[in-house]
């Protein structure tokens, strides 16, 4: 598998603020997030690439009484999500990856949420999506969001992103981010991101969000 991406000292201490100003529509996206998962109701619930446990914090916070697993890679990332789910008796916390979780203990849900941007596809991508589907009962719902895209798609939507920043950002700050989004990061168009889907035992993916270039899809393990 590829370099693990840590997210250390300032990315971590940051990430919060930083996903609000650079994700138009992240509240929103956290705010429905738990009603995907109302109609099938899931007893166990995994969260992968977890980070300070936004998405667990939403999932905990509504009177439904689903069982978190969240797990991370990066130990001050999981530090924050302790911090922020404080006296939640039914989260658990992992340092860890993926392929370091029992595989006898089964989950009938995941979320897979701005990880898989960050894995080559080499076999990383796909690697991930079958630990994960390893790890889940037939039918499960997996719920993702990445940033997805050909080459155009990609330049084009960048042009839009930018135009819905806050004002507070400098540009020589989007102008940073943006090239690195652009060059640096690990995206997939749309169609291979199916693909690598349904090759890790998944049915294929449906869209059902979009916000420039971060797009939401739903899937189910086969």
């Amino acid at each position: 598998m590829s370099k693990v991406e840590l997210f250390e000292n300032e990315r971590a201490s940051g990430y919060d603020q930083f996903v609000e100003a650079w994700i138009p529509n992240y509240r929103y996206f956290l705010d429905f997030l738990p009603k995907l998962f109302w109609d099938s109701d899931p007893s166990e619930i995994l969260v992968v690439g977890c980070g300070t446990g936004n998405e667990i914090q939403q999932l905990v916070a509504k009177e439904k009484k689903w069982n978190v697993t969240g797990i991370d890679p990066s130990p001050e990332m999981i530090q924050q999500a302790r911090q922020k789910l404080e006296g939640y008796t039914n989260v658990r916390l992992i340092e860890a990856l993926v392929s370091d979780l029992e595989v006898d203990r089964k989950y009938d849900a995941a979320t897979l949420l701005l990880v898989l941007h960050f894995l080559e596809d080499n076999g990383s991508k796909l690697e991930l999506l079958k630990q994960i589907g390893n790890r889940l009962i037939s039918g499960a719902l997996l719920v993702m969001l990445d940033i997805t895209g050909d080459e155009r798609m990609i330049r084009e939507n960048l042009k839009i992103l930018r135009l819905l920043l806050p004002d507070d950002i400098t540009e020589e700050q989007i102008d940073h981010r943006l090239n690195r989004i652009q060059k640096e990061l690990l995206h997939v168009p749309e169609d291979r991101l199916a693909a690598l889907c349904v090759e890790a035992g998944f049915e294929a993916p449906v869209r059902f969000f979009q916000s420039a270039i971060y797009m939401g899809w739903m899937t189910r393990k086969k």
